[in-house]
């Protein structure tokens, strides 16, 4: 929830995220995504579960070393494993990523395939980005709509965006200015999800400091263990609906 108080103060406090913002992007530790498995194939007996994940860096797995480590590397093991059936996904995570650039660079460079479910890993850099609540609707609204022309028979599924104050990297009052803009667009966010058809499961993930990665921004092998699992719940629940 956010107040009209939280909103003002997140505008009257600009100057200082433009500030604060340029030091913590200047000192802050570098992480390259691990070498990117672009398609897995998960054996089992059935009809396949096929998976699109798109999203920013941690659809690319930044904060581990090893693909497998992160949600779009370890979901279609758990997913298999809860189903028996065989997983397929395709992966196209990029950093820095923004639903805009989702919109416009990634979804119309993707080839037509048959998918049942596209999960969507994108918002924290349109918070850290200080889009605002329009600009957003306009770009992840659009994206929605892309997607369900682009893969007309998968439904997506909105990862959500978590409240970024509480990310160990950023310091007060960076936190706070960056939480009330991630708070406005998970709310907008929810918003087109629900009036576009999509799935936005609301997480039970954690942002404490063991569920990040070293740099204090990404999720760790803990941290995209527990949204991998999380995730292959929520699909598996769905399957036996």
């Amino acid at each position: 929830m956010v107040t009209p108080f939280e909103i003002i103060f997140s505008w009257l406090a600009l100057p200082v995220y433009v500030v604060q913002g340029l030091r913590v992007r200047n000192q802050s530790m570098r992480m390259a995504p691990p070498e990117q498995h672009s398609l897995v194939e998960i054996k089992g007996k059935g009809k396949p579960i096929r998976l699109l994940f798109i999203g920013d860096s941690s659809a690319a797995g930044v904060g581990v070393s090893d693909f497998k480590e992160c949600v779009a590397g370890r979901t279609p093991h758990l997913l298999a494993e809860k189903t028996g059936r065989p997983v397929i996904t395709r992966t196209c995570g990029n950093n820095s990523a923004t639903a805009g650039d989702l919109r416009d660079e990634v979804v119309p460079h993707l080839e037509p395939a048959t998918y049942d479910y596209v999960i969507i890993n994108i918002g924290t850099n349109d918070s850290k980005n200080f889009h605002t609540s329009n600009r957003f609707k306009k770009e992840f609204g659009g994206l929605l709509y892309a997607l369900n022309a682009k893969f007309p028979g998968a439904k997506p599924i909105w990862s959500g965006l978590i409240d970024v104050e509480h990310i160990p990297l950023l310091s007060s009052p960076l936190n706070k200015i960056i939480g009330i803009r991630s708070r406005i667009l998970k709310k907008m966010g929810d918003e087109l999800c629900f009036e576009r058809g999509a799935l936005y499961p609301q997480t039970k993930w954690q942002p404490i400091r063991e569920n990040f990665s070293e740099d204090g921004f990404h999720a760790s092998s803990r941290g995209y263990r527990l949204w991998a699992e999380e995730l292959a719940d929520y699909i598996a629940d769905l399957q036996n609906q």
